[in-house]
């Protein structure tokens, strides 16, 4: 059986992972951890220990403790926050990698995910239909330390032998955990905005399209991936994953049509250069072909989904 470590468990994706995999692998069996006290219900269903990544020596020690044959690594400053603090970026994001990489290889683990992300293209990329192989010329921090991550998940595959796997997500779009300081949080905040207030105001202009994905389909793709048979997988960099693209006005519209009186305004921060750097749509032809990537929500689905629960939520 598979024994499953968890870093940045109480984040975006952290949150849907972990019950996710305590589900399919048995709770004892998938240990979350974070900096941050998590909700009652992740710590009530299965082990949870603190950890900062940052201390390779305490990471190790868990790995030990809990004979741990894979290591999902989510941990890191997102998109927004790292151009606030580009050098303490840099160094969480890169430093936490470096050392799940090294556990990999000093004690043999099976398997090792580690999320990229849309921020590794740049001005020069294809902007629509961004194909899997092309330029990348990212000008964020969160997005020249993901390229900088894809080129040493692969090295440490050629090299040494890990099995690294990684998916470049869109914008993730999840009612379980609130927004962390991304770039395309503008599509979840306006749902617990319209619920709270009944109005919202977007960092982003209304015309600003971007990739996005809900996260049950997120996660489908990241488990199916890790589950997926090595020798057929081509790519160990990390592989391109669409979703929906879309832009704000849209979204609004299909909320509108929930809520009519939903009031939204538009004042585009620093984060609307970070997305026109971005690609409005992605090519994800080889995933679908190495590991049968299909997404299943679409804007109205996924919608209706979104204002159902964080209603609840929020009651």
């Amino acid at each position: 059986m598979e024994k499953i470590l968890i870093t940045g468990a109480c984040g975006q994706i952290g949150t849907d992972l972990t019950f996710e995999l305590r589900e399919r692998y048995g709770n004892d069996n998938v240990v979350a951890t974070d900096i941050k006290e998590p909700e009652s219900e992740m710590k009530e269903s299965g082990p949870f220990e603190f950890l900062d990544v940052m201390d390779a020596e305490k990471m190790h020690s868990l790995v030990k403790k809990y004979n741990i044959t894979q290591i999902y690594h989510l941990a890191a400053l997102l998109s927004g926050t790292a151009e606030k603090m580009p050098l303490k970026a840099w160094d969480i994001n890169m430093q936490s990698l470096m050392n799940v990489l090294e556990l990999g290889r000093t004690e043999k683990l099976n398997r090792i995910f580690w999320p990229s992300s849309i921020a590794v293209f740049g001005p020069s990329t294809p902007k629509q239909n961004t194909p899997q192989t092309c330029v990348m010329d990212p000008n964020t921090v969160y997005g020249i330390s993901k390229l900088a991550g894809e080129r040493w998940v692969q090295y440490y595959y050629e090299k040494y032998g890990v099995d690294t796997r990684s998916i470049r997500y869109p914008g993730l779009i999840s009612y379980k955990a609130e927004p962390g300081g991304g770039t395309t949080d503008y599509a979840v905040e306006i749902f617990y905005e319209a619920i709270r207030k009944g109005e919202y105001t977007c960092f982003l202009k209304e015309d600003a399209a971007l990739p996005m994905q809900f996260m049950p389909d997120a996660i489908k793709a990241t488990i199916d991936l890790m589950e997926a048979d090595s020798a057929s997988l081509s790519v160990r960099s990390s592989y391109n994953v669409a979703g929906i693209s879309f832009k704000p006005e849209e979204m609004v519209a299909e909320i509108k049509k929930h809520m009519p009186d939903l009031k939204v305004d538009y004042e585009p921060d620093f984060r609307q250069d970070i997305a026109e750097s971005w690609p409005g749509s992605i090519d994800d032809t080889v995933a679908r072909e190495d590991w049968s990537l299909k997404n299943e929500y679409d804007l109205e689905r996924m919608t209706k989904v979104m204002l159902e629960e964080i209603g609840k939520k929020l009651k």
